[in-house]
């Protein structure tokens, strides 16, 4: 739907302004009249302007880490607890923060809750930083006056988030370190030594053992065709990106994604993690079962994933049990059913989902340990045969070459 940006007067005669999105100018102004806005100007987004807000969008997001959202989310909650107005909250809060566009955001949205708008309207519109997640709970909580109970709650979620995110990145840190410098090693052997190497073993007029003949084959072939290597590299890149751009290419890749050994089953844990840790959060917000799945469904990056919990929401709406559409998908573990169907029985359906996370949390450390053990092991053996058949090319005919001296 077409975007308008708007400028005008409310109804106490202030200057106000923003994007209002409809069909068409005509309903664009309909519903600026509806919320008491006298609109002066209003003209429709371009193309260009869009992109530009695209990208603007796509930088702030990179750059406000889950961990400072959480912090900010907490800081709020405990200003609004304490009494304090939420305009006076969100401007102290604007005011700590480091980063320009997550001070910018909240300056925005302080200014629309001055002119009378709920601040999940405020917050709607910089969707770059605040998710539907985001949104749906902080409207619930204005709209039962609890506020800040939603939001120390919300703040725990993505204090949750944080914390599994930061444990899977510490762990991969060594081993990608350990690739790094491995492949690092190895282009300086085959770049700088084994070039100068090989030239003195072609010198000495001998036959050459297998190894070496293989090792020079190797590094000749590197240096005269490394650009069409380059080129392949770079064109089948492009080819599968070309590829996951289509439906089918994307539904093909995450479902792959899910099925590859070891590392499968850890994205599986990880998504389910996310997905009962989420609906259960919304739900204890109070928005209702429904709408919580359909907020999920938008937060889910695998397309498998996805389609699952959309055919869940066409069974729970014709009435079904949450429990039956996901057993019916076949896609999530059979203990996430199982648990929610006992949480509907017992009416504590929330609880059950958040043991499930913590299950799956718990299921997910595990793992990466376990990787983590096996990893270190492979890459050191790969690292030490790869170097070992390039120390021992180079020995060998030196080896043989005293020999026959001798």
């Amino acid at each position: 739907m077409p975007l308008f940006d708007y400028a005008g007067y409310n109804a106490q005669g202030k200057k106000v302004s923003g994007v209002v999105e409809g069909s068409g100018r005509r309903a664009a102004l309909q519903q600026l009249k509806s919320k008491g806005i006298i609109a002066t100007t209003i003209e429709q987004q371009s193309a260009a302007v869009k992109s530009k807000r695209s990208l603007t969008s796509l930088i702030a997001r990179r750059r406000i880490p889950v961990a400072d959202l959480a912090a900010a989310t907490r800081q709020l909650a405990t200003l609004l607890s304490a009494g304090i107005p939420l305009d006076e909250a969100l401007g102290t809060l604007a005011e700590q923060q480091e980063k320009p566009a997550f001070a910018k955001a909240l300056n925005q949205t302080r200014e629309e809750v001055v002119q009378g708008q709920a601040l999940n309207q405020g917050l709607a519109r910089h969707p770059h930083i605040f998710s539907d997640l985001y949104v749906n709970m902080v409207k619930v909580g204005e709209s039962s006056g609890t506020l800040d109970q939603v939001l120390h709650r919300l703040a725990d979620f993505l204090e949750e988030q944080a914390r599994l995110r930061s444990r899977i990145q510490a762990a991969m840190a060594y081993p990608v370190l350990m690739a790094l410098i491995g492949i690092g090693v190895l282009f300086f052997l085959m770049a700088f030594v084994v070039p100068k190497v090989t030239r003195m073993l072609e010198d000495m007029d001998r036959a050459l053992p297998l190894p070496t003949q293989l090792l020079i084959g190797t590094s000749d072939f590197l240096s005269e065709w490394w650009w069409l290597l380059l080129l392949l590299l770079l064109g089948a890149l492009a080819g599968l990106r070309q590829y996951l751009k289509t439906e089918k290419g994307q539904y093909q890749f995450d479902r792959r994604k899910l099925s590859l050994p070891l590392i499968g089953k850890l994205n599986l844990l990880l998504a389910t993690a996310r997905l009962t840790r989420t609906l259960g959060t919304l739900l204890r917000s109070g928005v209702p079962l429904l709408a919580a799945l359909e907020i999920v469904q938008n937060l889910m990056d695998n397309r498998v994933l996805k389609k699952a919990l959309e055919d869940t929401i066409i069974g729970v709406r014709e009435g079904e049990s949450l429990a039956q559409p996901l057993l019916r998908s076949g896609v999530f573990p059979k203990m996430v059913s199982q648990m929610a169907a006992v949480g509907e029985k017992s009416g504590e359906l929330e609880e059950m989902l958040f043991k499930v996370a913590d299950a799956y949390e718990h299921q997910v450390d595990s793992t990466i340990n376990a990787l983590l053990s096996l990893l270190e092991p492979i890459m050191i053996l790969l690292m030490g045969t790869v170097v070992g058949f390039i120390v021992l090319a180079i020995l060998l005919p030196i080896f043989e070459a005293s020999q026959g001296i001798g």
